[in-house]
């Protein structure tokens, strides 16, 4: 309160004789919001440029009446006696902050004129023993008046919705809205799905193998267990397809420190990645999943597979004891092995892990980064246990194509001696291993025979033809 811009006006409103109190809202009108934002709420982005700006300035009309009737709603002495409370108010909150216990998300604005919105919400995260902030650099006083702020999204993509006083996985996620899905593919997904052109095939119960998900049962359980390509470039290609074909939305699980990453600014892509229901990687997270008939992808190899070594490229990196076979038994889920090629088409591997730890000042930066870090298989012995997170250094290929291949779906349905017959678990783990092994031999091979795997060649087919789905090799 005693930092903003407001605080030299107080004298000046109560000196203000009550005749030109009426001329005040015109005053700070500009200091309130975007007035631009504002007008565009409720107007339709895909509408032709003209109808847009009619009904922006549509909307700018009827919010100027609105400006001079706030003198009459707010009388003088009620906005001095307003003013006067809000100075108390902080007065006495302040010395109590430490006192609070309970999850706090504060949204600030980062053009806010009238308060140090920004400021205030670094401060409070900083005295707030559990609190997390989003700041809205674009956005003015008014931010939940303004254009593209859903108040809803925000609570869902920091994890502050609740069903209960306990966090629930399952009860707690509510399904994207048609414009978070339109937001999320916009930001995130379309660019790679530009460049990649993603070739989706599946394989029926009698072993053929077609274009499409009809393969993989719409019904659940179902738990989805693949190979993991460079920084889970396959993730958007997979979760398009499912929703686009299946209107299915996938509940991922993910290495809990992509879900935990602080970000100030907005939305970001972890919190995309909460909002489309990635959830942590848990066995009791897992069992939720299940029980609730979703469908479920898992990636045994995790962080070690998907920030793999150079010369690591299409190889499994999977644990040696089975970790889902009996979880899949349990519940009767359907387990779909699935292939994916295309990474060594889209960048090239430069800097590594073991390139980073012979650069000094940055190898003890990832060793400070991954001590600090929530570990998933802490104390695994092996490869998959090396849990080192760091961003790999690559370069961008002229961009070919991703090429998924679902395989016949294995039912658990009615096994149930898989629960304590620990050789036939690990006889079907080896089994789902090796058939995604030969997915991306498959893949692989074939890819070979695809006349549009060229980025340049995709294009030029769009020129000449009004179809979206390119053509591929025939299965």
């Amino acid at each position: 309160m005693n930092r903003g811009h407001l605080k030299p006006l107080i004298p000046i409103m109560e000196a203000l004789p009550d005749q030109l109190h009426k001329a005040l809202p015109y005053l700070i009108s500009p200091m309130l919001g975007e007035a631009n934002k504002m007008a565009m709420v409720n107007v339709d982005a895909k509408l032709p440029p003209i109808s847009v700006l009619k009904q922006m300035v549509a909307n700018l009309t009827s919010l100027l009446p609105r400006v001079s009737i706030l003198a009459d709603i707010i009388p003088k002495d009620t906005l001095v006696w307003k003013f006067k409370l809000l100075k108390s108010a902080a007065n006495y909150t302040n010395p109590r902050l430490h006192a609070v216990k309970a999850e706090v998300l504060v949204l600030a604005s980062g053009k806010d004129n009238i308060l140090p919105s920004e400021d205030e919400a670094k401060r409070l995260s900083r005295v707030l023993k559990n609190c997390e902030f989003r700041t809205f650099c674009n956005n003015g006083h008014t931010l939940l008046l303004e254009d593209g702020i859903n108040l809803l999204t925000v609570i869902k993509a920091t994890g502050k919705y609740r069903r209960s006083r306990k966090v629930d996985v399952v009860l707690d996620f509510i399904p994207p809205s048609l414009q978070e899905n339109k937001v999320g593919f916009d930001n995130l997904t379309r660019f790679i799905q530009y460049c990649t052109g993603p070739v989706i095939l599946s394989t029926l119960e009698d072993g053929k193998i077609v274009r499409g998900l009809s393969g993989v049962p719409s019904e659940g359980p179902v738990l989805l267990v693949g190979y993991h390509m460079l920084m889970g470039l396959e993730l958007s290609g997979i979760y398009d397809a499912f929703l686009s074909e299946k209107k299915i939305i996938l509940r991922g699980l993910a290495h809990p420190e992509l879900l935990t990453l602080r970000y100030s600014n907005e939305i970001s892509y972890s919190d995309y990645t909460r909002i489309f229901g990635a959830t942590p990687v848990t066995a009791k997270n897992l069992f939720k999943l299940l029980s609730n008939n979703s469908h479920v992808l898992l990636y045994p190899g995790g962080a070690r597979e998907a920030l793999h070594l150079r010369g690591e490229e299409y190889k499994l990196i999977w644990p040696d004891r089975q970790e889902f076979v009996r979880m899949a038994a349990k519940f009767g889920a359907t387990i779909v092995p699935f292939s994916v090629v295309g990474e060594d088409d889209l960048v090239e591997l430069i800097l590594d892990y073991d390139d980073y730890m012979k650069i000094p000042v940055v190898n003890d930066l990832i060793r400070l980064i991954t001590s600090q870090m929530t570990r998933v298989r802490n104390g695994m012995d092996g490869e998959v246990g090396n849990e080192n997170l760091y961003m790999p250094g690559v370069l961008p290929k002229l961009p070919g194509r991703f090429y998924y291949l679902f395989a016949k779906p294995i039912e658990t349905r009615g096994n149930q001696e898989l629960l304590k017959d620990k050789e036939g678990a690990e006889e079907l783990y080896a089994r789902i291993k090796s058939e995604i092994m030969s997915g991306i031999a498959y893949l692989l091979e074939k890819r070979e025979e695809d006349p549009y795997r060229s980025h340049i060649d995709r294009i030029m087919y769009r020129l000449f033809t009004e179809k979206m789905d390119f053509p591929t090799f025939s299965p």
